[in-house]
């Protein structure tokens, strides 16, 4: 009796929406199978302006679900580019809403800093290489390092 009260209370639990993993499905219709790839593709390559690293195609987050949606009314009814949509979404949204932001003079240090980077771990690498060996010890040197190691 106590195994069904406890089963009854678990399924309760999962149908009052705390299931993991739950979240709204998204179905809109399209004029051809062409105009669903392309939408698909928007919301694979734009990101969620609330999440930090996830596509609209994969957050759950209400911001993604209005930005999928109009995603598909600039796909479907207006008609719009894949680069108009992508300029829409960030003229509203800033750049963050691209995954490759744009080459301009303030983000170049976003596309130019791992080339410097690399470039700095290049420089020190032959600066370690180029150092000259060190000097071998004399015997007098030697034999006063046994004698130190000796007594420790």
């Amino acid at each position: 009796m106590a195994e069904r009260i406890f089963v009854v209370l678990v399924l309760a639990w999962l149908g009052s929406g705390h299931a993991w993993g739950a979240s709204q499905v998204d179905v809109y219709e399209f004029n051809s199978p062409a105009e669903e790839a392309r939408y698909r593709a928007l919301i694979a390559e734009l990101r969620c302006p609330k999440c930090l690293n996830t596509n609209l195609a994969g957050s759950d987050a209400p911001i993604a679900q209005d930005l999928r949606r109009t995603v598909h009314r600039l796909v479907t009814v207006e008609g719009m580019s894949d680069g108009e949509v992508r300029a829409f979404l960030q003229a509203r949204y800033g750049d963050f809403v691209l995954y490759d932001p744009p080459f301009r003079p303030d983000t170049w240090i976003l596309w130019l800093a791992p080339v410097g980077f690399l470039l700095a771990g290049i420089l020190v690498l032959l600066k370690l290489l180029r150092q000259p060996p060190a000097a071998p010890l004399s015997a007098d040197e030697s034999e006063r390092l046994r004698k130190l190691l000796e007594n420790d």
